[in-house]
């Protein structure tokens, strides 16, 4: 009986000897004061959401497609899309926002970052008003975001 609940304590000894392991390893990986003078710590990079844009707050390019998409699940619309070939050489999907609009392919347009929560793979935006792109007409409020002048 008692060769037993030596086996038993035994065996739970060495689990908490394999659970202390795991806690004592990471103090090991904890730089010293020195290795810190010396090197410093490594900044973590943050991801960029648009990186097409290469760091610009727009680009310019040309549409090679013009489609309408159904948004994801809960939703339900034709939302206006195209894919854009920039001057990067990418080629991104952009959404066109607003009521109406004028592209077709070939159409230059100016691309700015902005995703559509609704449409899978949809992260640029394009800018209404500028180049071959025409602003919203007949809208009275939030003019600046779709290229709309005031009405006299």
């Amino acid at each position: 009986m008692t060769r037993g609940i030596d086996m038993y304590t035994n065996r739970l000894f060495c689990h908490a000897a394999m659970f202390a392991d795991q806690f004592t390893n990471k103090e090991e990986n904890m730089p010293t004061i020195n290795q810190l003078v010396r090197r410093g710590r490594k900044r973590i990079q943050q991801k960029t959401n648009t990186p097409a844009l290469k760091g610009a707050p727009q680009k310019r390019g040309v549409c090679t497609r013009v489609y309408t998409s159904t948004p994801k699940k809960p939703n339900s619309a034709l939302r206006k899309v195209a894919r854009v070939r920039l001057t990067t050489g990418i080629e991104v999907t952009a959404y066109i926002p607003g009521i109406g609009h004028n592209l077709q392919e070939h159409s230059v347009v100016s691309v700015r970052g902005g995703r559509v929560k609704d449409l899978p793979g949809v992260r640029y935006h394009i800018v209404r008003g500028t180049l071959d792109t025409l602003g919203v007409d007949d809208r009275k409020q939030g003019r600046s975001k779709y290229g709309a002048k005031k009405p006299k």
